[in-house]
């Protein structure tokens, strides 16, 4: 289950809440804007004190924000909205819950998945949180995506980024023909192997008669001719088109 805390902003200060015997609630997590980090305030197996009657049956997360956020205040956490991903996958996996979003229904009843505070009405509080611009569904596409992410072999990456990579890195980026696979926010990780992917391809990727070659066409074929075939290889030719794209 999602939380807004509506007033600590970071981890620390959540957890200082907390911590005051005054306060009389928990939280199993806190997240905030810090990459990779998720504040642990009650272990997993415990029961946190922040949904009424829910607390038995939930494992809870607080992110440092406010449900009165509208869509463009939520776009300005990237961090936080990755964090919350990252903890909804790996609390997906450690309960052998479905990654889906509960209706109300569910969420008072009996359902397994993922659902917001405001989704338990009377029942978990009576509260509104995380409030009508929380970017869920997107949370759980990018959950889904690391969940899929660890099911690969460690030095695999899952379908959908190869998909993804390849319209990124050789093509004009055209949005109508972006992968329907990938994820709309693409993780961390993700970037972080297209970067890898470049490097490999400045090192590997082409000899350095081609780099020659290549540099010499896109110049407007000024000065002397690399030393190269005479039959530029189809490749080379691919490769042309990729830099002049770049």
């Amino acid at each position: 289950m999602i939380h807004t805390a509506e007033g600590a902003t970071t981890i620390e200060e959540l957890g200082n809440y907390f911590a005051n015997p005054n306060s009389g609630v928990s939280s199993h997590t806190g997240i905030d804007d810090q990459p990779g980090v998720v504040g642990e305030y009650v272990q997993r197996t415990g029961k946190a004190w922040t949904a009424a009657n829910a607390n038995p049956v939930s494992v809870q997360t607080e992110l440092c924000a406010f449900a009165a956020w509208t869509a463009g205040d939520w776009n300005k956490h990237p961090n936080m909205l990755d964090n919350c991903a990252r903890w909804v996958a790996e609390e997906a996996a450690a309960f052998k819950l479905p990654i889906t979003r509960l209706t109300v229904s569910e969420a008072q009843g009996s359902g397994r998945g993922v659902c917001m505070h405001v989704d338990l009405g009377a029942w978990g509080g009576g509260h509104w949180d995380c409030g009508t611009s929380f970017p869920l569904d997107d949370v759980l596409e990018a959950a889904r995506a690391y969940t899929s992410r660890d099911e690969e072999d460690q030095m695999g990456y899952p379908d959908w980024y190869w998909q993804w990579s390849s319209w990124y890195l050789t093509t004009e980026r055209d949005p109508t023909k972006r992968p329907a696979s990938a994820p709309k926010e693409i993780p961390q990780w993700a970037w972080d192997a297209n970067e890898q992917q470049l490097k490999l391809l400045n090192r590997y990727g082409m000899t350095q008669g081609e780099r020659d070659w290549v540099d010499w066409y896109e110049a407007g074929k000024t000065g002397n001719r690399p030393d190269v075939p005479q039959t530029i290889p189809d490749r080379w030719w691919d490769d042309q088109k990729w830099a002049a794209r770049r």
